[in-house]
């Protein structure tokens, strides 16, 4: 990865095959790979997500039976992945937004 790529923070998740499909997750890899250049995305491959917080955005992977959802934040200086899963309902369960929050409070202290 050269210099001017973000890495990725991994603070939950990972993509594997299974229960991604193979397909959807050279998907995913390909989309975060444009995140870590510095490639702003929009619908339908991403959305905001300000309820989660600000720079939040969500990926969303179609698949062969099911539609994944990557929840993550763009940083100064990496991409934080915050969550990942099976969607399942038209709106984003209130648990994954808390869950989503949570984590990235835990991050920030960390500075």
């Amino acid at each position: 990865m050269g210099s001017d790529h973000k890495p990725l923070v991994w603070l939950h998740g990972e993509i594997r095959s299974p229960p991604l499909s193979s397909k959807a997750r050279v998907e995913a890899g390909y989309l975060l790979r444009l995140l870590q250049r510095g490639t702003s995305l929009s619908m339908p491959r991403s959305r905001p997500m300000p309820a989660i917080g600000t720079r939040c955005h969500e990926l969303r992977i179609p698949d062969e039976d099911t539609s994944w959802r990557i929840f993550y934040r763009i940083d100064k200086d990496a991409i934080l992945i915050l969550e990942i899963e099976a969607k399942k309902t038209r709106a984003t369960p209130q648990r994954t937004i808390e869950n989503c929050k949570r984590r990235l409070t835990a991050y920030d202290q960390l500075d």
